[in-house]
């Protein structure tokens, strides 16, 4: 496999794939009742500095409604039809913002400089070694103490015949959270009219840097509050895995699937092995693991995962051009989090699917490069597909 081993972060002969649709094809004609996409803002608080926060919701005219903050690039809600037609926000989320800026576990963010974990908050690039913050434990976590999650991003809206969107802009200065180089990141987010959240990331350095990004939403396809996502059925198009050590941190191994509670390549509910005492999933209080996916290629928009509600019929299909995906079960989640709907979250009361390069990379020369170096853009797409199983 070829691309594993190719810097896979450094995209520069990669054409843009701006939104994905040539692959899903096009809208469908305008169904009767149906109304023309729209987007629109209003004020959503701000922070503790006295920030703005603005909020945008896109609706598509097809039962959809997607919010978007300024503030870490937050999906907020996204509200989508049951197979009765019964519409419900499938993200968990707050109602304000000073829950997310106190006490949110990344739900919705855009997550960076580097999404996921780094083993000791170092890495050596171009023989410099660069200590970055240890706010997991012993590890670093999701961009540091200030990620992208926590700032302001400056937003441009947009409007197409099929589709509105919101590119959404932020400059991390060399040297912020102790990542060198100044990165520029451009974020866009598109709701077409079948139902499909587009996601786009691009970003180009002035000096080498590492760099990974991803969206944090939590899922539950029943309805955010509504309780365990544990019977959802779960497929993942990943024959192996990462496994981690007892700080979530990848041994270096990559595994088979194959005869262990990790296999998702057929649907399954998710709690079905969750307690089944293996020792990853021991270690990780439930699954909180990097997929490695089974690509056809490094550039293309590929399947990764799809997700089932037995119970509303609501099904999430994610395409992604990442080479991998952490699941993550909600293994965290205590109770003492107040979502949206006013009701608590509970372990396993949401689930999360984050498409990203490998945690520990830039301390992993076999996982594929995040390094991006001057003149290279970095690029990649996931799509979130919301559709229904009629039963």
């Amino acid at each position: 496999m070829r691309w594993f081993t190719r810097t896979a972060a450094r995209l520069g002969a990669v054409p843009l794939i701006i939104t994905g649709l040539a692959v899903l094809g096009p809208a469908a004609p305008s169904a009767v009742g149906a109304s023309q996409p729209r987007i629109e803002k209003d004020v959503f608080g701000s922070t503790p500095d006295g920030a703005a926060v603005d909020r945008y919701t896109l609706t598509n005219g097809r039962g959809m409604r997607v919010r978007i903050l300024t503030y870490g690039g937050i999906i907020q809600s996204i509200e989508v039809p049951d197979r009765r037609g019964r519409t419900a926000n499938v993200a968990l989320g707050f109602d304000n913002i000073t829950d997310y800026v106190e006490s949110s576990p990344y739900f919705g963010s855009i997550t960076g400089r580097y999404a996921n974990r780094i083993a000791n908050g170092r890495f050596t690039l171009d023989g410099v070694t660069h200590q970055l913050a240890l706010n997991d434990g012993v590890n670093h976590l999701h961009g540091g103490t200030v990620g992208f999650d926590k700032r302001i991003w400056r937003a441009a809206e947009i409007r197409d015949r099929d589709a509105v969107g919101l590119e959404l802009t932020y400059t991390s200065p060399d040297g912020e959270e102790n990542y060198p180089g100044a990165l520029d990141v451009t974020v866009t987010y598109r709701l077409t009219r079948d139902n499909t959240i587009h996601v786009d990331y691009r970003a180009t350095t002035d000096a080498p840097t590492v760099v990974n990004l991803t969206n944090h939403t939590y899922f539950n396809l029943g309805g955010e509050g509504s309780g365990s996502i544990e019977d959802h059925r779960l497929t993942l198009d990943a024959s192996r895995y990462t496994p981690v050590n007892d700080t979530l941190i990848p041994t270096g191994a990559i595994d088979s699937v194959a005869g262990t509670p990790m296999d998702f390549r057929r649907p399954t509910a998710i709690g079905e092995r969750v307690r089944d005492g293996f020792e990853q999933l021991v270690i990780g209080r439930g699954y909180d693991h990097n997929y490695v996916l089974d690509r056809r290629d490094d550039t293309s928009l590929e399947q990764a995962a799809r997700v089932i509600d037995p119970d509303s019929g609501r099904v999430l299909t994610i395409r992604t051009t990442e080479p991998g995906i952490q699941f993550y079960s909600g293994n965290f989640l205590d109770g003492t989090l107040v979502g949206t709907s006013g009701r608590i979250y509970r372990q396993g009361d949401g689930f999360a699917l984050e498409t990203q390069h490998f945690p520990d990379s830039p301390n992993q020369p076999q996982f594929p490069s995040t390094e991006l170096r001057p003149g290279d853009t970095y690029r990649t797409s996931t799509t979130y597909q919301f559709s229904t199983d009629r039963g």
